[in-house]
């Protein structure tokens, strides 16, 4: 099954300050990842190409990395799953930005039905909520947290404590400000 997902969210923060979100994910200081709802993002080593981790039961491995505009992850599990995701920063004519996650691919075998009925709702879920630390993180004023449907209120109870992480060894060094 082919899969085309987007999430989008216009900034009205300059593309530089919205690309530095872009570039502090997976570290000591990503303000983007909604870690505080969300299995964390890591990495094995600082965001750059060839950096492979994941979250949850995802993995992925990063093929494309241009600092302060986009990054592309490569997925290599779980099993059924093939294509990328990634996000992007996009500037506007009045001087804001758009922050865009992309995920194209195509689900085989049993993944077919994950997709749709478990991994689905619950990546919409989690990328509001990252566009939502954007906005927040940009000081820009959401009115609240998008609030998860009762499919994900339900998948998230069944699922606790049962979702593999993804095999990835966290990085330990210092996130460099210089790329």
């Amino acid at each position: 099954m082919k899969i085309l997902n987007v999430h989008e969210r216009t900034l009205s923060a300059a593309p530089a300050a919205v690309g530095a979100l872009l570039d502090g994910l997976a570290g000591p200081d990503d303000r983007l990842w909604p870690r505080q709802h969300w299995p964390a993002m890591r990495l094995d080593r600082l965001l750059s190409v060839g950096a492979e981790g994941g979250h949850g039961p995802i993995a992925y491995r990063t093929v494309e990395y241009e600092a302060g505009t986009r990054v592309r992850f490569r997925f290599t599990a779980p099993a059924g799953l093939e294509g990328e995701h990634g996000l992007e920063v996009t500037p506007l004519p009045d001087g804001g930005a758009t922050l865009r996650h992309v995920l194209e691919g195509r689900s085989r075998g049993t993944m077919v039905l994950a997709w749709t009925l478990v991994y689905r709702p619950l990546h919409d879920a989690l990328l509001e909520d990252a566009l939502y630390n954007a906005a927040v993180a940009l000081g820009e004023s959401p009115l609240a947290r998008p609030p998860w449907s009762p499919q994900v209120r339900l998948l998230r109870r069944l699922l606790r404590g049962r979702q593999p992480a993804a095999a990835i060894v966290p990085t330990s060094q210092p996130r460099s400000s210089a790329r």
